[in-house]
């Protein structure tokens, strides 16, 4: 079985030093620590207000690090120009509102205007994944659009899970991932998921067979004040390796 990949997003390494302004925590070297503590790959969101990740930062991303670069983009003019610009291994176009304080929800898929930015990055050798919701209408949707990839929004699960890890919510949500990873691989869609993933909550995602990267970035970061952020990243890397390992050694 392949290898789980994981991307550590340190978008909220910017957040930090973004509060009071200057050069310190700098995101590059969280991604050097990033690397050398396990991560297959750094994701970063370049938000139209530039509220965490800057410029300045993608420009150091693609020069300094040596992992894979996943750039988090609106579907704009703007980030598709800076996308094709600086060619990152992969865009992950991503729903954004202004006023929100993180990402709410998947991509709406059924807007025909994407297939414009699809184009674009795959003509330019960049891999595209669209961020969606764990639904099998939106993985036809994506792959209708021509988008190799898909990331599924797992804020639903992680709110379950929060409110009950054994309850019924809990495991509705946990088995929609299930359903559309499984559905992704029919249809040839190479299938990916993030969002709220915690220490607690990671296992049973990582434990499905055929989802092949997890992007984590929040709960790593939060939990760098207690443990730094090398500690976050090697245990996070350890829980998805060792439910993977369960789900190998089950079937």
């Amino acid at each position: 079985m392949a290898k789980l990949r994981l991307g550590v997003n340190i978008d909220h390494v910017a957040t930090i030093r973004n509060a009071r302004g200057g050069p310190h925590p700098d995101p590059v070297r969280a991604a050097h620590l990033a690397a050398a503590a396990g991560a297959d790959g750094i994701t970063a969101h370049l938000r139209e207000d530039r509220r965490h990740i800057s410029d300045a930062d993608i420009v150091a991303l693609v020069r300094d690090i040596h992992l894979p670069l996943n750039l988090e983009m609106a579907a704009t003019d703007e980030m598709l120009a800076i996308a094709l610009r600086h060619k990152p291994h992969a865009a992950c176009i991503v729903p954004e509102k202004r006023e929100e304080r993180t990402t709410e929800g998947g991509l709406d898929v059924r807007q025909e205007r994407l297939a414009r930015y699809v184009g674009e990055l795959n003509k330019a050798g960049i891999r595209v994944s669209l961020f969606i919701e764990p639904d099998p209408a939106a993985l036809d949707a994506a792959k209708a659009l021509g988008a190799p990839v898909v990331e599924l929004h797992t804020g639903a699960y992680c709110e379950a899970f929060g409110d009950d890890p054994a309850g019924e919510g809990m495991r509705r949500e946990l088995a929609r991932i299930e359903a559309a990873a499984a559905h992704a691989a029919r249809i040839g869609l190479e299938c990916h998921a993030g969002h709220g993933l915690s220490f607690d909550s990671v296992g049973p995602v990582a434990a499905i067979p055929t989802i092949m990267e997890l992007n984590i970035g929040h709960f790593l970061v939060g939990e760098a004040i207690f443990i730094g952020f090398e500690a976050a990243i090697t245990k996070m890397r350890g829980l998805m390796d060792a439910a993977r390992a369960t789900q190998s050694v089950s079937a």
